[in-house]
């Protein structure tokens, strides 16, 4: 699978420009993933596709962000480096067969609900502001939001996106006071069994053993691995 397209492809930035085969995207700065240079294929000019996207995201006051996986074309990222961009947020693909039945009942809708969004937000919520854009990008392709609620409240969520025969798991989060429950794993199952594919894959943060860890007794296992470069602060404007 390529991963680095169905990832593009499932959290899509709403601002998109292709430049000499790499795609600059922008989502209102919420996270790297929609706000970042996806390099698909070596561009004809090295240099002056770096100053292309390093323009691109001046002129909307935020840092040029390249996204570096498997495909990246050799030299890229040492390029980079060079320039003095800064390796950040290593991050693994883990794909897998998962097929076990949820313990939980869990409430799947076809668009995010003002509960759903606030448990993520409240979780995943690094910005502190950016909930609209964040939604903006959620509903951007079809996709499923499951929760596990009590007494209308939501536990926990999770977002999964149908591709190609595969399902993309993302935005899974669990309220503090909840978690050790299995709550996350029911979540999961129950998004796949929706989905009615056997086969899934998702992303987490290299330095989250936990989180896969609990993927893993799930049937998935790393398959890619991908970083950021982050230049330094964007001038001003001006």
């Amino acid at each position: 699978m390529d991963f680095d397209v169905l990832v593009h492809e499932a959290w899509p930035a709403y601002e998109q420009r292709v430049h000499d085969g790499w795609v600059l995207r922008y989502a209102g700065g919420v996270t790297k993933r929609a706000n970042s240079v996806l390099p698909l294929r070596a561009p004809v000019d090295l240099g002056g596709a770096i100053e292309a996207a390093e323009a691109f995201y001046d002129t909307r006051g935020q840092r040029c962000v390249f996204s570096l996986g498997p495909k990246t074309a050799p030299g890229l990222d040492e390029e980079l480096e060079r320039r003095g961009y800064e390796l950040v947020d290593p991050t693994v693909v883990m794909a897998g067969t998962p097929g076990n039945a949820p313990a939980y009942k869990v409430r799947i809708q076809d668009r995010p609900w003002r509960g759903w969004l606030e448990t993520w937000w409240a979780v995943d919520g690094r910005y502190g502001v950016g909930v609209e854009d964040a939604e903006r990008i959620c509903t951007g392709v079809q996709a499923w939001y499951a929760a596990y609620e009590e007494d209308g409240v939501a536990l926990s969520v999770g977002r999964g996106v149908p591709q190609d025969g595969t399902l993309g798991i993302y935005c899974m989060a669990t309220l503090p006071g909840a978690r050790r429950r299995g709550l996350a794993r029911a979540v999961l199952r129950a998004m796949v069994g929706h989905a009615g594919t056997r086969s899934a894959y998702l992303v987490t943060t290299a330095r989250n053993e936990g989180a896969q860890a609990l993927y893993r007794g799930e049937g998935f296992e790393i398959a890619g691995r991908y970083h950021y470069r982050v230049a330094g602060a964007p001038a001003k404007n001006g």
